[in-house]
Order: structure tokens, then sequence, then C-alpha cells
């Protein structure tokens, strides 16, 4: 009897419990040092949000965002569905629509096989394209043992309709 691959089990952590602690990333970013950005920026990594947001000449804010990590459950496609939904959000928090997505992994080829690897891009394109994105690329690595994945999602929203955590009052609604 062959027994099933549990992904969780190739992780140290899951998911977003993998991510660096808010004290220590505050701390690596103190390390580097003030950055210059141009006047198009309209929302960076400095206020805590979702996303990234830049003007475009027709006053379109391109939002931009990244999210990856260990696997969180053990079926592929379902892991590849949350990592997905999990990056569209962001650009949904910011007010955006996704347009765009790029896959992001790292496999552990001598541990898995690739036909994981295979179902858990298959679950994040189906998750990108029920939301009117398109998986247009990415970029894979191997990794020694554990797997990673995520997406770059990228969506437009209107310049001045920026949702951000740094303008929210209170009696404004919440959606979760």
């Amino acid at each position: 009897m062959v027994q099933a691959l549990r992904l969780t089990s190739f992780s140290h952590g899951a998911g977003c419990a993998c991510k660096l602690g808010p004290r220590d990333l505050t701390r690596v970013l103190d390390l580097l040092g003030p950055t210059t950005k141009p006047q198009d920026v309209l929302v960076s990594e400095e206020t805590g949000d979702d996303a990234a947001v830049y003007r475009l000449a027709d006053g379109t804010g391109l939002v931009l965002t990244l999210d990856f990590f260990t696997p969180l459950v053990d079926d592929p496609r379902d892991w590849g569905r949350i990592a997905a939904a999990n990056a569209l959000s962001d650009v949904y928090a910011m007010g955006g629509t996704p347009r765009l997505a790029l896959n992001v992994a790292g496999w552990p080829v001598d541990e898995l096989p690739l036909e994981l690897l295979a179902d858990v891009l298959a679950g994040a394109r189906e998750v990108a394209v029920s939301a009117g994105a398109s998986v247009v690329g990415g970029h894979t690595t191997t990794t020694e043992r554990e797997p990673l994945f995520g997406m770059v999602a990228i969506g437009f929203v209107d310049a001045t309709a920026i949702v951000r955590n740094s303008t929210a009052r209170p009696g404004m609604h919440l959606y979760l």
C-alpha cells in the first residue's frame, strides 16, 4: 500500500506562520536605510499596506504584490488555490481588480514528484482565471527539502480610490 505524501511534513511551519516577524522585518528594513522612490509611487512598504501602487500616465494605479509560503495543507491543488487567493486578495484589499499573475515556486525535486508541482500550479491557475487574471509566467527554483509557492499579482485601481490601511477610520466597514 502506497502512503500518501503529506506536503505539510516537508515544511518547518505552515503558510504565513513562516513569515519573518514584524519586529525582525522592521529591523532589516531599517538597516537598508531610506529609499528614493519616484513620485508616482502612491503606496509602498512604508505604510504596511497589502500591495504597492504606482500611478500610470493615464492616472490609473498599477497594483503590485507578491505572496509565497510553505504548504499549509496536504492537497497540492488546494495549496495552489489558497496561495493564489492570498496573493489576489491583496489587490482587492487595495480596491483594485487583478489582471495578471506570475507563479513563484521552489521545489525539492529530489523529495517530491513534479506532478505535485503541476497540481499546485493548476490550482493557482483555476483561482486566477476565476478572478479574471491570467497567469503569464513566473519563476521556479529547486530547494533542498521545503516546497514554496506563491504568486505575484498585478492589477489596476482608480488612483483616487485606493483603499489603504493608513486611511482606515472608525465606523468604516471591514470585509473579511
